[in-house]
Formats: structure tokens, sequence, C-alpha cells
């Protein structure tokens, strides 16, 4: 099918909400790739610093310090410094904005979290998804996928992994992680399932007029 211009669809989640899995299924679905974990790898290409250093500061927060004293001011977006700072959480992050921004021009594409939805805020072809679940089936899939046996061993790393998450977005973007006013739709994977998720961000896509009918 003949495809018109670039559009970029953005998908925040909750840990273990399969946003993932809805990445990959929708990626198949509309033939463009979808970045996670490999926009590191970029990063690290793009800046010459080891990509270790992008994976520790990877969904969080800057300079904690920082962000408890002065929560409502996030550093601007802008180019990284290649200064003594180089290697600081903000500058990492500001490598990081610069190659989704780059990909966001070089292709139809789907980038999960990152704040990528507030980095692209000004593309003009932009899908903004967040993937929700309740409690139990964001517990139960975590079960089957990391094999952990115990409730309470996965709840807690919901949890962290979730406020990691929202302090990271919250610090980079000012604005507050999982609420509604921030993004296109917000799907609850744990009802609508896996399927019905991308069959959903599919179908909003179309209806944007980023595909042409009958994809």
């Amino acid at each position: 099918m003949k495809k018109q211009q670039h559009y970029v669809i953005t998908l925040g989640r909750k840990y273990g909400s399969g946003g993932g899995e809805v990445a990959k299924k929708l990626s198949e679905k509309l033939g463009i790739p979808y970045y996670d974990k490999e926009i590191l790898q970029m990063v690290a290409d793009e800046s010459g610093i080891k990509e270790s250093y992008f994976h520790l500061a990877d969904e969080r927060a800057g300079d904690k310090i920082l962000y408890k004293v002065m929560k409502s001011m996030s550093p601007k977006i802008s180019s990284p410094s290649v200064d003594g700072n180089i290697l600081s959480d903000d500058n990492l992050f500001m490598f990081q904005s610069q190659v989704i921004q780059k990909l966001a021009e070089q292709e139809s594409c789907i980038i999960i979290g990152r704040c990528a939805d507030v980095v692209l805020k000004d593309h003009p072809r932009l899908c903004r998804i967040f993937i929700n679940a309740d409690k139990i089936p964001r517990m139960f899939r975590l079960k089957e996928r990391l094999g952990v046996d115990t409730n309470k061993e996965i709840e807690k790393l919901m949890k962290k992994t979730d406020k990691q998450r929202s302090d990271y977005y919250n610090y980079y973007t000012g604005k507050k992680w999982a609420d509604m006013d921030n993004y296109d739709m917000i799907l609850d994977s744990g009802v609508l399932g896996i399927d019905t998720c991308v069959d959903v961000i599919a179908a909003y896509v179309e209806i944007r007029g980023f595909l042409e009918a009958g994809k």
C-alpha cells in the first residue's frame, strides 16, 4: 500500500501492561519499525558514549536532588552538551531525545516510552498512546514473563518500575505520567486484550488520515 508522509506513534505504558507486545504486533500490522531499548544503542553510536551509561539513566529521573527540590521545573529539551557534563543524566536524555527526533524525521515508526510524546510534541503526524491495565492482569503477565512466583515480589517490582517511569516522565516533561490529558487515548489491555489494543490503534492511525483506507 502507498504510504503518505512519515507518522509516529508514541507508546507509554505501565509495567506489565504488555506495551512492548502491543508495539511489536502493531509494527507488524502497519509495516513500520518500533524502537525500545534499540534506541540506547543508537544513542551510544551517535554520541560515542558507552551504551551502559544510557542503560543506567534509562527512564529514570535526572538529578535526584534537583527533582526533589524543584519538581515544577523540568529541564529544557535542547541540544546535548559535549563539555564536562557530558555524562550527566540530563545530558544523556538530550542525546536520546536527539536520536528520537531524527528517527521521527527519517521514517514512520513506533517509539516506546522515553518521553517521546513530549520530545516529538511539534511533529505534525503524531499519535500519543498509553497502555494501562489493572494490577491483577499486570501481575499475571509479569509472573509468566519473569518466572517469579510470589505476588509480593511482583507487586514490589511493579511499584518500583512504575515510580521510576513516573518520576522520569514528570521530571523531563513537567507533565504527569499516565494523565489522560497527555495522550490521544489510553487503552486498558487487561480489558481489551493485546490484539484489540493493536486493532484500535491501527484504526485510529487510519482515521487520522495517516494511511490510505483498506490498509
